[in-house]
């Protein structure tokens, strides 16, 4: 299979790589670093070795002949970085690459810990520009931008069996939550939420859990990088605007493998939350993987006039609407020009399923598939 060159470069000191499952970190890794001293936390061997005695790291960064070192899933042993910490600070010319799928068991020690000796970096899902000509809208609506997924040879049935390898291996195992039936019905529950607020106390009904079980979940679910949230742009706010964060799986795929269908469920619906998220997983790669300071936000008012996307930073303010609609009518435009009254500085951008290329008013309006295709860490959107 055609190896994918991917936009994710590392740093030349020491760094946590973080990412879910099956994004590529290990291959990213074999490609770059081929030379280095690997230690698999997930092969049980290993894993036995350097929970008994973690100090044995000491003994094999001594002994070793490379400069870099890879821990792959370290948080499987947080105590380990102890002796990273010191071999850190009494040894030269040492690079240590600690990847991780969770870091719930990290937050607390680990990365603290470390205390600014290793940067921490993420690794995402394939950008639509890493897959060039292979990239497909259609299909990365169905089953995602996983590597592991999208690159089976079975896409389908690896994206279902995606979601159960997480629960068996770092939910159950772990003992991260007590009650696995109410976490899998969470999960499902949450999916309804995919591209817009939370509202806790009607999901823990649904799953007949206490509201606070449900806060720990979404915590879980954060943990273990399987989600993120995407908070509210205030700056020098003239409106009111409401304050809870927006809620995304981190694939598309992985949304639609937990998002049921019925007789009541829209397809425009579920096809419309599974596009804004392909768009926010695109942006925050677009950020993590480029070289200035931007953040991802939206903007909603109280009186429900919203804008999907808000980037911010250094010689980046843009406000991002997405549609899931072949033709464009001026409701659809209304949050933008809104957002412009208050935010004139700002360039707007429309993206939709449409194929033309239009600008109507102040708002570029652009087919959604170019525009991934065209976005490039490092470049500036256009």
């Amino acid at each position: 299979m055609e190896t994918v060159s991917r936009f994710f470069r590392s740093s030349k000191q020491s760094f946590f790589l973080f990412g879910p499952r099956g994004t590529g970190k290990s291959t990213w890794l074999k490609q770059h670093f081929s030379k280095s001293v690997v230690i698999d936390l997930l092969a049980p061997d290993q894993f036995r070795l350097y929970s008994s005695r973690p100090e044995r790291l000491q003994e094999v960064v001594s002994g070793s002949e490379g400069k870099t070192i890879i821990i792959d899933e370290v948080q499987k042993i947080p105590e380990l970085l102890d002796v990273v910490h010191k071999l850190l600070e009494e040894t030269n010319g040492i690079q240590f690459i600690l990847t991780g799928s969770s870091a719930r068991k990290l937050r607390r020690t680990g990365v603290d810990l470390l205390a600014g000796r290793a940067v921490v970096k993420t690794m995402h899902p394939f950008m639509a520009a890493e897959l060039g000509e292979n990239f497909s809208l259609h299909d990365s609506l169905q089953i995602g931008l996983v590597p592991l997924i999208s690159r089976s040879s079975n896409p389908r049935e690896t994206l279902a069996s995606y979601v159960a390898l997480y629960l068996k291996e770092e939910v159950q195992m772990e003992g991260v939550v007590r009650n696995i039936g109410a976490f899998n019905r969470f999960l499902e529950a949450a999916s309804f939420s995919h591209g817009s607020t939370i509202n806790v106390s009607e999901i823990a009904r649904e799953c007949q859990v206490k509201r606070k079980t449900v806060d720990n979940y979404l915590a879980v679910l954060d943990d273990l990088l399987l989600s993120f949230r995407v908070p509210v742009f205030s700056r020098r706010a003239k409106r009111h605007l409401i304050s809870h964060p927006k809620f995304y799986y981190f694939d598309s795929g992985v949304f639609r493998s937990l998002r049921p269908t019925g007789p009541l469920d829209s397809p425009q619906e579920i096809d419309g939350a599974g596009l804004e998220g392909l768009v926010a997983q695109h942006l925050r790669a677009w950020i993590a993987y480029g070289s200035k300071p931007c953040d991802l936000y939206y903007w909603k008012t109280k009186s429900g006039v919203e804008v999907d996307f808000i980037l911010y930073g250094q010689d980046c303010f843009w406000a991002i609407e997405v549609k899931n609609s072949a033709k464009i009518n001026n409701k659809m435009l209304k949050g933008l020009n809104t957002f412009l009254e208050d935010y004139p500085e700002a360039q707007t951008i429309l993206l939709y399923r449409g194929n033309e290329r239009l600008k109507i008013g102040n708002i570029l309006c652009l087919p959604c598939e170019p525009f991934l295709r065209s976005l490039v860490p490092g470049k500036m959107i256009s």
